[in-house]
């Protein structure tokens, strides 16, 4: 038995997928079964489709493709869903790594599963087959523009029904009739998925970010006032409050705590909630807007099984997830400055009453000086995702795709976010580590005292000059579970 065996099975009905069973899917490989409701609406939308198409013209099936639309494919010609995979698996640059691959796979199962293809259920089973091989397909980055992922899509049929080799496993072949060519790749799979593990990370860090936010707080003797329910209260954004709320559970504070060294703190440590808040609220509409686009029948043509027709269409635009995206990243960058501003406080001996960069050495020692220049590389690195992808279009294909949304571009500089956070993040937690410690610890009972011993135990005690890379790196590491620490 494998150890993947041992885990929930992730079961697929085209209805109920949740984005933690596609990072499962995509990092932890538990087993993988299609439900027969989700088989048998695959099937039912197969069978319309195929009938259908013997009754007037249905884009890709009994037509080419794009601008080709025009052009009528003979009832005899078997090869045309095999020309069209081969002509659009054409992807560029560099490939996948396995897990956003698995991440598609299992999305794109799912569509599937919903019944508005008329993919030959037989597809649906190969598909499954393969993921619980950990067969990958070889797949590019560069290919799609927000219209659907057509060129990864196309390669991974071809690796189905066999016209390509899997470089990773292997699984059985499936044959791939000209009606299931189109229908397959009429998808955004490749961008939901990388969207789901992109959000998953995002989310989680910037729970660590409060974590690491609330010990920077204890370090630099913050006030409590400004996380106050008066407060917030005042100006009630939903993520504002849950955040101010979590600050002050984090740092034992009552709704109306006051006391702090300073009448009034810097932004960095006084406008938390403002800031953090807003970061939240936005990965949090990115997750609901993936949890429909998982959950999707987008598929032009849409076989739909209610009106036993088919609907030419344009639910492959990925509009709403561009823009959530595009949003997600710029509210997640002002998190990142505010981290980079307390690391700076924290290397003051005006705001901590230590020695000038945490410094433990002869005069002149330069301790962790070196972090705030890691830290403004990240902040920039995550300056530079935040242009719209939305603000691109294209046209093409003889003028007849004349829009397009670019959210794999947008996906991909989610993608981008999650280890420039995560340097930022982990250089504050490394000093705010060290200035807590040299400043005598935390007060016995303290809520942070288990996030505080955790970091003690994984971060190297030895305050003296040296090299901080091992520390950064085990602070990266923590960031990935701190967040749960309450």
């Amino acid at each position: 038995m494998g150890t993947n065996d041992l885990l929930e099975p992730v079961v697929v009905d085209g209805r109920h997928l949740r984005r933690s069973e596609v990072v499962a899917v995509a990092r932890s490989r538990p087993p993988v079964h299609l439900h027969p409701g989700g088989r048998a609406k695959a099937a039912h939308a197969a069978e319309l489709g195929a009938r259908l198409a013997k009754a007037r013209p249905i884009y890709g099936r009994s037509t080419g493709v794009g601008a080709n639309r025009i052009e009528v494919v003979a009832s005899d010609d078997t090869e045309h869903g095999l020309r069209i995979l081969r002509s659009h698996a054409s992807g560029a640059g560099e490939r996948e790594p396995v897990e956003r691959v698995r991440a598609m796979m299992i999305v794109r199962l799912n569509q599937l599963a919903a019944g508005g293809a008329g993919v030959d259920p037989q597809v649906l089973d190969a598909l499954a087959e393969a993921l619980d091989a950990g067969a990958v397909p070889s797949i590019h980055q560069l290919g799609a523009i927000g219209t659907g992922d057509l060129t990864a899509l196309a390669a991974l049929a071809l690796a189905l029904c066999g016209d390509q080799p899997w470089p990773v496993g292997s699984a059985p072949v499936v044959p791939l009739t000209s009606a299931d060519a189109l229908a397959f790749i009429s998808s955004n799979a490749a961008t939901i998925g990388e969207a789901v593990l992109a959000q998953a990370d995002l989310d989680s860090l910037l729970r660590a970010s409060e974590v690491v936010a609330a010990l920077s707080f204890v370090a630099l003797g913050g006030a409590a006032e400004a996380y106050g329910s008066p407060v917030q209260n005042a100006r009630a954004h939903p993520g504002q409050l849950v955040v101010a709320t979590r600050m002050r559970r984090l740092l034992g504070f009552s709704p109306t705590s006051r006391a702090g060294r300073r009448l009034q703190d810097p932004f960095s440590l006084r406008a938390v909630p403002q800031v953090h808040g807003t970061a939240v609220d936005a990965v949090e509409r990115l997750g609901v807007v993936l949890d429909v686009e998982l959950n999707a029948r987008a598929e032009n043509p849409l076989i739909d099984a209610a009106t036993g027709d088919a609907w030419h269409n344009a639910n492959f635009h990925t509009g709403y997830l561009a823009h959530s995206l595009d949003s997600a990243r710029a509210a997640v960058y002002p998190v990142a400055e505010l981290s980079a501003a307390r690391l700076g406080d924290l290397v003051d001996p005006d705001f901590t009453g230590l020695a000038a960069f945490l410094a433990d050495g002869p005069p002149g020692s330069s301790g962790v000086m070196a972090l705030e220049y890691v830290a403004q590389d990240g902040v920039a690195s995550l300056r530079h995702t935040t242009l719209p992808s939305t603000l691109g279009s294209a046209v093409i294909s003889r003028g007849l795709e004349d829009h397009a949304s670019y959210s794999p571009h947008a996906a991909r500089l989610a993608t981008v976010c999650v280890p420039a956070l995560r340097t930022v993040l982990a250089t504050e937690l490394v000093a705010a580590i060290r200035a807590i410690g040299m400043a005598g610890g935390l007060p016995t009972g303290h809520a942070l005292t288990t996030a505080y011993e955790q970091s003690r135990a994984a971060l190297n005690d030895d305050t003296s000059d040296r090299p901080l890379t091992a520390d950064l790196a085990a602070a990266g590491v923590l960031l990935d579970g701190i967040g749960n620490v309450r």
